[in-house]
């Protein structure tokens, strides 16, 4: 029989979600059974800009500057009340898949946890997110359903 593997680099991704306290449970959970680091990732979705890199919206209001600084705060949170206060926590803006993805190879991580939304096709199996990046990542993926 073979051996399950030993996670060495977890990076969970936090959607700050009603239910992401299950997620977020299940990943610390992993963390301390494998002695494995836990690295905490936010994408803050593509604010939409023109061409020129402009922001398309109010010139007065920094939206995307604001949502950055706010999901930093809630994931520092999040990683206090999991028991990680000193945890890694990332970030980012961008597309989620494809942040996901990338952070975890550049972090050299071997599991990636996500929430898991059902939705349509092999999504409504694993969620949209859950779904692209089990495709694209080339560590294991766990989808917690929620």
């Amino acid at each position: 029989m073979e051996q399950a593997p030993k996670y060495t680099r977890i990076m969970l991704c936090v959607d700050f979600s009603e239910d992401a306290d299950r997620v977020c449970a299940r990943a610390a959970d992993i963390s301390r059974r494998h002695d494995a680091p836990l690295h905490l990732l936010h994408v803050v979705e593509h604010v939409p800009v023109d061409a020129v890199g402009e922001f398309l919206g109010p010139p007065q209001v920094d939206v995307h500057e604001g949502m950055l600084r706010s999901a930093e705060d809630r994931l520092k949170r999040t990683a206090a009340r999991m028991g990680f206060p000193d945890a890694d926590r990332t970030v980012t803006a961008g597309y989620t898949r494809q942040e996901i993805v990338n952070h975890a190879e550049a972090l050299g991580c071997d599991l990636i946890v996500v929430g898991s939304h059902g939705r349509h096709g092999l999504a409504l199996l694993l969620g949209s997110t859950a779904s692209a990046v089990l495709q694209g990542a080339r560590c294991d993926v766990l989808a917690v359903r929620i």
